[in-house]
């Protein structure tokens, strides 16, 4: 989700300033002081947000998080998560291209949401492009990829979160030397993530 905020957390008989994250899959808080919470979703049994702060009961105890006016939109993202594929902005009917992104679940999830999904390079505009990125070479395609997608579409860049050889100030010069703009940055699963590219506006021309 991506969400930050800096506030005062208390669990148990602790209390502490730090900046508190409302990440993908649970809450996270990073404290001044040394404390550390991380608090999965799965693991939540309620939340409310009452008088500006978050509260959330957990398999590890209550948690309160003093967010001031953002308790309830928190609260809301954690009690009506978006899908990924809402995050990653596919729409039913979309016409889109899978490369070398093997991610069973993504998969099965958008051929569920648009039966216009192909597996190569377009040969015709499309609305959105998946590619996957291992390594320097991969990101040699973007510029092809990048006339491959309607004026506003979109070139979802894969790529193996931890690395420190091929990370994502990578991904971001290769989509740059491309011509792309970088717009938006999801977590894709649990072990990678994925980058957002579009044309720049000045060059969205609906004849191309």
């Amino acid at each position: 989700m991506g969400h930050e905020a800096r506030c005062t957390a208390r669990f148990r008989d602790a209390v502490s300033e730090g900046k508190a994250l409302l990440e993908t899959d649970g809450i996270e808080f990073r404290g001044d002081d040394g404390l550390r919470l991380k608090l999965p979703f799965k693991g939540i049994r309620s939340v409310e947000a009452l008088d500006g702060q978050l509260r959330v009961e957990s398999q590890d105890g209550p948690a309160i998080f003093e967010l001031g006016a953002d308790a309830h939109n928190w609260a809301e993202k954690i009690l009506q998560p978006k899908s990924l594929l809402d995050k990653l902005g596919v729409k039913a009917g979309m016409e889109v291209a899978v490369i070398g992104v093997g991610d069973p679940a993504f998969l099965s999830d958008l051929r569920a949401r648009t039966e216009n999904v192909s597996s190569e390079q377009p040969t015709s505009a499309v609305d959105m492009i998946f590619v996957a990125a291992t390594a320097p070479t991969d990101l040699e395609r973007l510029p092809a990829l990048k006339q491959a997608i309607k004026p506003d579409g979109a070139v979802w860049v894969v790529f193996r979160k931890g690395r420190k050889d091929f990370n994502e100030n990578d991904i971001l010069r290769g989509g740059l030397a491309a011509g792309l703009v970088d717009v938006k940055v999801v977590r894709f699963s649990e072990t990678h993530t994925a980058s957002k590219f579009v044309v720049r506006k000045a060059e969205r021309n609906p004849a191309r």
